[in-house]
């Protein structure tokens, strides 16, 4: 009974030479107000101390690859707990987000996921343009992707889909809601360390994920306008007047934006016509 009162919750983290933020995520749920959890990091052959440090909080450090759809599946098989938590090294917990996870699936059995909203920061110019943009997206439901789940549920939908690389966090949540799962959120923020943003780095990034997005698309084309289209995402219409207040910030934001969808658009051109090719 008392098992059940306070049921564990696993957290689940992925790492790959992360070890300038991976500290602070680990200090955050050592605080956690809510104290029944297991850490679970999974790591994807890191070279430098990320594992070390993650020793010093967990004896549950993994090595899998080779990506983070990969590394999260296989920290759900190796959790012990009733719910899981799936987050990114660069991630930092609110004291009270355990508890209040927990508070949220008991108040609403029919939740089987919970989003937890998130706030950038971080260091140097761009950083704020990117900490801007994603206040637009905080209540968003095309745009926020849920990371705590009941365990039993995650796995009768068969965790994420090893096929997607970037969108795997959209995919899992919308596969769940068209199935008639309620997913509910948490109130407080989960911060979220830009580091020192790089606007060409990022573009970088996005031509990676986008390359591997085709089967995502395909399945849920109704997300392309929504979520495919990084420049002119229909949130930024529905936001006009924050864009309008904040001119310097929206410019900003749409620069990067704009690299970043020239790097996803090249992506997709090549992992639909030039990828299989090779």
């Amino acid at each position: 009974m008392q098992m059940e009162a306070r049921p564990l919750i696993s957290v689940v983290i992925t790492t790959k030479n992360e070890k300038g933020v991976v500290r602070d995520l680990l200090e955050s749920i050592k605080n956690q107000t809510y104290k029944n959890w297991e850490i679970i990091i999974v790591d994807n052959s890191s070279a430098d101390k990320t594992c070390e440090i993650a020793r010093e909080y967990t004896k549950k450090v993994y090595t899998k690859g080779p990506e983070r759809s990969a590394q999260r599946n296989y920290g759900v098989k190796k959790a012990q707990g009733k719910y899981v938590m799936i987050l990114d090294a660069d991630q930092q917990l609110a004291s009270t987000t355990l508890q209040e996870c927990l508070e949220e699936f008991k108040k609403d059995p029919q939740i089987g996921a919970l989003v937890l909203p998130e706030k950038s920061f971080g260091k140097g110019f761009w950083t704020k343009f990117k900490a801007f943009e994603r206040e637009f997206y905080v209540g968003e439901e095309e745009i926020e992707a849920a990371r705590v789940f009941k365990k039993d549920l995650f796995e009768k939908f068969g965790g994420y889909d090893l096929s997607i690389t970037g969108p795997e966090d959209w995919d899992l949540p919308l596969r769940m809601r068209k199935a008639g799962v309620k997913i509910g959120r948490t109130k407080s923020f989960t911060l979220h360390n830009e580091r020192v943003f790089n606007p060409w780095k990022s573009a970088k990034k996005k031509f990676y994920y986008a390359s591997g997005a085709a089967g995502y698309l395909n399945r849920h084309p109704e997300k392309m306008l929504s979520q495919g289209n990084l420049l002119l995402r229909p949130v930024f219409f529905r936001k006009w007047k924050k864009l309008l207040s904040h001119p310097l910030l929206s410019a900003g934001m749409i620069f990067v934006r704009g690299l970043e969808a020239g790097g996803a658009a090249a992506g997709i051109i090549y992992g639909v016509f030039l990828k299989g090719k090779e």
